[in-house]
């Protein structure tokens, strides 16, 4: 799992290129917050998460799908991911982010990835 990247991954980029095409600007891997979002928008309280949907589990993706050995094993360390990104959002929102999660599938379309990061960003909580 080493080989695994956390960071800097196709679908990051691709958000990453969205964004800064529409014009926002933003900070890479914050720490200091709770899981370290991808990218945050301080100017708009947002932070982004870019999910695998193999390593997070994106309910109803056909990435999703589960390994043929060690069953167990990934049954396990899936539902301990998801209990980390539960526990990270959760304590984000607390925080007073707003936090839009993008899966690596919605990053195949560009076009509708911009107007899905572009809606989140400039819809105000009332």
């Amino acid at each position: 799992m080493r080989a695994v990247r956390r960071a800097n991954t196709k679908p990051e980029m691709a958000v990453r290129r969205a964004l800064h095409g529409a014009g926002y600007r933003f900070r890479l891997h914050r720490k200091g917050m709770a899981g370290t979002p991808d990218l945050v928008l301080p100017r708009y309280g947002v932070a982004i998460f870019v999910h695998g949907c193999f390593w997070h589990r994106h309910d109803g993706c056909s990435k999703a799908t589960m390994p043929k050995t060690r069953v167990e094993f990934w049954q396990i360390k899936f539902r301990q991911n998801q209990a980390r990104d539960r526990r990270n959002e959760a304590h984000l929102l607390k925080e007073g982010w707003r936090v839009l999660t993008v899966w690596e599938c919605e990053t195949r379309t560009p076009e509708e990835l911009i107007a899905r990061l572009c809606t989140f960003i400039s819809h105000q909580p009332t």
